[in-house]
């Protein structure tokens, strides 16, 4: 992400899956196809099939594009936003900046006890309290003939100077402190590099999330 820098990123080697994340790699072979397929749990998330929300397998919703629950955390700290790379073994978008967290919730599980144990999962964040901003539905073509289509809970948390991230290499390859301006500037220049919720987040919904710091973008 050359075009942002000043604030300090942290690169992760990427490590073997411990059951936490995506690990498409054994059931793929050399196939392009992903697998939701986690230490041989299959893991199933909050969908709606023919206007009924029912536990449906993660890849199968995503390759069906299926309207499905979702979770997304910014983490601020005076301006700025911490973000993450994903890490390259994901099942999409690998390799692209996104929000701090974002992930689906399990099958009855509460959107805010979903955002404080994937900020701990994917980056060591502990301690925080995640406010609810606002409640967003979008569609977007990820790559590899999957859909996210989105009914995404968002929240913010404010971060003291002194946050500790400790990030877990299966789900993140780095993270960095960006001013939020240099984000949404950045973002318009080089969409590329950011995953499509990020760009829909800050393109279209960033008062609603960011309050006085849109106003002033």
């Amino acid at each position: 992400m050359p075009a942002i820098d000043g604030y300090m990123g942290r690169k992760l080697a990427k490590g073997a899956t411990d059951g936490t994340t995506e690990n498409h790699e054994a059931e793929r072979g050399t196939s392009c196809a992903p697998s939701i397929i986690v230490g041989h749990v299959t893991i199933m998330i909050p969908a709606w099939e023919n206007g009924t929300l029912k536990p449906v397998e993660k890849l199968d919703a995503h390759l069906r594009g299926l309207k499905h629950k979702a979770v997304s955390v910014f983490v601020m700290n005076r301006g700025r936003v911490l973000i993450q790379r994903r890490a390259m073994g994901k099942y999409h978008t690998p390799g692209l900046w996104a929000n701090t967290c974002c992930t689906h919730p399990n099958w009855e599980e509460d959107a805010t006890d979903c955002a404080l144990r994937r900020l701990e999962e994917e980056l060591g964040i502990k301690g925080l309290y995640p406010s609810h901003r606002d409640e967003i539905e979008y569609r977007a073509d990820v790559g590899g003939g999957l859909i996210e289509h989105e009914v995404v809970q968002v929240f913010v948390a404010d971060a003291p100077d002194d946050l500790s991230v400790d990030p877990n290499p299966e789900e993140v390859m780095e993270t960095r402190w960006v001013d939020f301006y240099d984000l949404s500037a950045d973002v318009a220049r080089h969409p590329a590099q950011y995953t499509p919720w990020l760009r829909i987040y800050l393109q279209d919904h960033s008062a609603a999330i960011f309050g006085d710091l849109h106003g002033a973008v």
